[in-house]
């Protein structure tokens, strides 16, 4: 019996060691939230400049991807609309837009005849009283030209524009996608700097984050003196710090998240109005589930980089005189 008393008072055994750590960073980790929460004004502060510097750069990202997903409709659009010649008839252009879907630089032909044109023009509105003075139709067959993928560059455009020009039944022609290509460029151009700022304003909340862990530690230097000299080890006297930059970095996550969300709420309507305006639908897009876990991701991981920076530097100077 006094051999199994000693066994017992050993200590726990191997297998639970894991539940016993995961139960003392448990622990830790919810004593930093009560910490954060005795101090509810400095810690809604820090927390609210975290937000709102990863809120900059995630708002960016919302507006290029839904300025990305409405030029996607865009893409739709013919890259060059040939107008044929007045004279040109409906079968002639039935024939010569078959003629042209064999060439190798198209991918296919849209023939919009002249019928069609004038319903088209018509469906725009603001002009019904000019169509009703018209007796006779005014627009030409046009043939929306679609190129194949290896001839979508400028360049590539300009030469299939040029011997469309020298066809008989050609009277002009029109790119209708450079205009989208420059505006693809300048989201490209936009979405960079939105990755520029995001760094820039990733260093910001390392500072904000080591400034306040820093301002944790000279409060608590007593507490920290006291725990070196029962014998705690580093890690042990890290781990509170580490958990509050985590906290800091969470919460300010979710509100960057809560603040871009509520801003794609209030632009709902004024952009349902002036989409209503061209006859169009167009619903935003917040954070999706992919954006928002790297948003939460990063702001933790600045969050415990920040603390891990701060603690390192100055847990050094806390040592017991």
């Amino acid at each position: 019996m006094a051999k199994q008393r000693s066994r017992r008072r050993r200590g726990p055994r191997l297998l639970d060691l894991p539940g016993i750590w995961l139960g003392q960073h448990w622990q830790t980790a919810l004593e930093t939230l009560g910490r954060l929460k005795e101090n509810p004004l400095p810690s809604a502060m820090t927390v609210a400049v975290i937000g709102i510097s990863l809120a900059l750069p995630a708002a960016l990202y919302v507006m290029t991807d839904n300025l990305r997903t409405m030029a996607g409709g865009w893409d739709q659009t013919a890259a060059i609309s040939l107008f044929l010649r007045f004279e040109t008839d409906d079968t002639h252009a039935k024939r010569l837009s078959q003629d042209l879907a064999t060439w190798s630089e198209i991918s296919r032909v849209h023939l919009i005849t002249r019928e069609q044109a004038l319903e088209e023009f018509r469906a725009l509105g603001g002009f019904e009283e000019a169509l009703e003075e018209i007796t006779k139709n005014p627009l030409p067959i046009v043939l929306a030209i679609y190129p194949t993928p290896t001839y979508s560059t400028p360049e590539l455009l300009e030469g299939l524009q040029d011997k469309l020009l020298k066809l008989p039944e050609a009277d002009f022609a029109r790119m209708d996608t450079l205009w989208l290509q420059r505006f693809q460029a300048i989201l490209d151009l936009v979405q960079s700097g939105s990755l520029l700022l995001g760094l820039l304003l990733g260093i910001g909340v390392l500072l904000i984050v080591g400034n306040t862990i820093r301002l944790e530690i000279l409060n608590r230097r007593i507490e920290i003196e006291i725990m070196e000299l029962v014998g705690a080890t580093a890690a042990f006297i890290r781990r509170p710090f580490l958990y509050a930059g985590a906290w800091y970095g969470l919460l300010g996550g979710a509100t960057a998240w809560l603040l871009v969300t509520i801003s794609v709420l209030l632009l709902q309507q004024p952009v349902s109005r002036l989409a209503s305006l061209y006859r169009s639908e167009f619903q935003l897009s917040g954070l999706g589930f992919a954006a928002t876990g790297v948003t939460l991701g990063a702001s933790v991981l600045l969050g415990l980089i920040g603390s891990w920076i701060a603690v390192n530097r100055h847990l050094r100077g806390a040592e017991p005189q």
